[in-house]
């Protein structure tokens, strides 16, 4: 998700048909391994199946299509690196994005795919005051750290959840060790993100999006760490959640 100014309204944006091809180069873009993207397709492997077995197993679904009959939001869906996957487990995906240029790109490349998402340009406090029902889960990824207020946003994102269904963190923790890597390191000596990308001051601990979503009536479990192992050059779940991490809150039935 971006910092782009928050639409008046939530919409599903109109793309004209001169504009395919530019988004279709611009959703290249966002699709291709080795653009400014890369640290998202680097990681996106573990998280997506972190993301599928932490529903499942809290379903109980199984099959090739396991998340077939659930509704899903992913908030600050970016170009859709997360809604195909999920759309193409059997979920019912809606794609959120402040961009609408996002919103436009991700909508372009899933046409190209075949798959049927539901893509809108807004925020989550729009969703809510349109009377949205929630959803069994929503998806908050490498978002948190990029709005105005995280915890009203934490809260927004809370009320979107049904009850008996979960919110499926990911950001990255306000410490030294992030500083040095997942700013220094990644933006400043690798060149991963452009610089200025993160900004430390607002990164997350995992505290604050625990005192956040028991607000709104969700309770947090414990973290996991996404590791980046440099000899191997992957990602993995692991116990140090001192830059990545992934966690679950779940809100009672």
């Amino acid at each position: 998700m971006t910092s782009a100014a928050a639409p008046d309204t939530l919409n599903r944006p109109s793309i004209d048909p001169e504009e395919v091809e530019k988004f279709s180069r611009i959703a290249a873009e966002w699709w291709d391994p080795d653009s400014k993207f890369k640290p998202l397709h680097k990681f996106n492997p573990v998280r997506l199946g972190y993301i599928r077995d932490t529903i499942c197993q809290h379903f109980g679904l199984t099959g090739d299509k396991p998340l077939t009959g659930l509704r899903i939001l992913d908030i600050g869906c970016g170009g859709g690196l997360v809604c195909e996957p999920m759309a193409r487990l059997g979920a019912s995906i809606t794609g959120v994005d402040a961009a609408e240029a996002n919103v436009k790109t991700a909508s372009v490349h899933a046409d190209e795919q075949g798959l049927e998402i539901d893509y809108r340009h807004g925020v989550a406090e729009q969703l809510i005051e349109n009377g949205e029902a929630p959803f069994d889960v929503v998806l908050n990824l490498e978002v948190m750290e990029h709005v105005a207020n995280p915890h009203t946003f934490l809260v927004d994102c809370a009320n979107l959840v049904k009850p008996g269904g979960l919110m499926i963190c990911a950001t990255i923790n306000r410490t030294s060790k992030a500083f040095a890597l997942a700013i220094v390191g990644a933006e400043w000596v690798m060149g991963w993100l452009p610089k200025g990308t993160h900004r430390f001051g607002k990164l997350v601990k995992p505290g604050e999006i625990r005192a956040a979503l028991a607000e709104g009536g969700m309770h947090l479990r414990e973290p996991v760490g996404v590791n980046y192992n440099p000899l191997t050059d992957q990602f993995s779940i692991g116990s140090d959640t001192a830059v990545n991490y992934m966690a679950v809150a779940e809100k009672p039935a």
